[in-house]
């Protein structure tokens, strides 16, 4: 077998994950599968209980500590799955957690701002869980984010809330957080912060629970990063539960477990693992999390300039500026056909993964921390060029 380059041309793919990561960091991977710090072995054959595995997690998690400061109050673990194992853990967990503090299960509020949040509160209704939807702009298409005072009052039994900060498919995204007038106290603020993780600062403090799936920002498929407050690991037992009518938790995503044994009571992709412990060891290198916001920042705003100079023919399914997502730009042409032109073209000078959502058609560029500012710059040289030849 010939033997390939590690080398390779630098992507500009806007894919909405998984989705590009740095190249340095897809190097040293390849390198650390074949041979992990000199070993016989691989970081992908290694014992997950191991001490280098071991330590791949606690550096991991001292990198996120550092990026996010993340406060005492809170721990960080992770979990095999993605989003979609978040939407059931969490409901099972959270629940388990009232019933501890408050002898009762609890309702759980779900803001349904877009197609994943509307998800992650389906799958807490299929699993049998009482849930309020506090919000719903599935009738405004998830095209915008009302304000606080227009949501739904909390019950007053309520266990958590529950965010989808980062709609990837509708494109939009949270700006701040519930005030402490509409979450009372005693309800826990959970966030499904997948796709824009790591991507600006966050307070941490005022989260209960932050879950991110790793392959759309920050890592590869099959790990999910959670940032628990420690309280919330404080659960009813299984005959407590029982008694209270709350199914229990399988043991592979019981947060408790989990964090006992350091996230690895059961086989975790140490793999995957030590994708993340690379990008965010390149992250706080290249300046932490203020360095990358305003680059984030940049990038949204001359992807967004270009897109509006043209009201004309490029639309915005997300009219309100104000909760436009910086990681997922949605936006459509006049029709399908000047859409299909779109993607054919910019695939032709090298501008890939832009078609959107099968479940909403259009546009969606997604910028995430690993793309650079350069090729954010090509697609609005584009943006601007195929406007000028194709409207009207």
């Amino acid at each position: 077998m010939a033997q390939k380059s590690l080398e390779r041309s630098e992507p500009n793919y806007f894919g909405a994950g998984p989705a590009v990561l740095p190249t340095d960091v897809l190097q040293q991977a390849a390198y650390d599968l074949l041979s992990y710090e000199g070993d016989s072995v691989g970081i992908g054959e290694i014992s997950h209980r191991s001490k280098p595995a071991i330590k791949v997690i606690d550096d991991t998690k001292a990198n996120l500590t550092q990026l996010l400061n993340i406060p005492d109050t809170h721990e960080v673990f992770f979990m095999q799955g993605g989003g979609t194992t978040g939407f059931s853990s969490i409901v099972y967990n959270l629940i388990a957690s009232n019933v501890k503090k408050t002898g009762k299960p609890g309702r759980a509020a779900y803001a349904v701002t877009g197609s994943w949040s509307k998800k992650s509160a389906e799958e807490a209704v299929r699993l049998g869980f009482d849930v309020d939807i506090v919000v719903n702009t599935k009738d405004k298409k998830f095209g915008d984010i009302p304000p606080y005072n227009e949501w739904k009052p909390l019950a007053a039994d309520t266990a958590y809330l529950y965010v989808c900060d980062n709609e990837t498919v509708n494109g939009t995204e949270f700006k701040s957080t519930p005030p402490a007038d509409y979450l009372h106290e005693g309800v826990e603020l959970v966030a499904d912060m997948s796709s824009n993780i790591l991507s600006k600062k966050v307070d941490v403090s005022k989260y209960g629970l932050i879950m991110a799936g790793a392959q759309k920002n920050i890592g590869l498929a099959g790990l999910t990063i959670y940032i628990i407050k420690k309280s919330l690991l404080e659960q009813a037992n299984d005959e407590e539960l029982k008694a209270a009518n709350v199914p229990l938790v399988p043991i592979a995503f019981h947060y408790p477990t989990v964090v006992k044994n350091n996230s690895a009571y059961n086989t975790i992709p140490i793999f995957t693992c030590h994708i993340l412990q690379l990008v965010t060891k390149r992250l706080i290198d290249n300046g932490g999390i203020d360095a990358i916001q305003k680059l984030n920042e940049k990038k949204a705003e001359i992807l967004y300039g270009a897109l509006t100079s043209y009201p004309g023919f490029y639309t915005l399914p997300v009219h309100n500026p104000a909760v436009r997502s910086n990681m997922n730009v949605v936006f459509t042409l006049p029709n399908e056909e000047l859409e299909a032109k779109f993607v054919k073209e910019a695939a032709s000078k090298g501008l890939s993964a832009l078609k959107g959502h099968r479940s909403v058609g259009g546009m969606r560029a997604s910028i995430y921390n690993a793309v650079s500012l350069h090729s954010v710059e090509l697609l609005v040289d584009f943006v601007n060029e195929f406007a000028k030849q194709n409207a009207s």
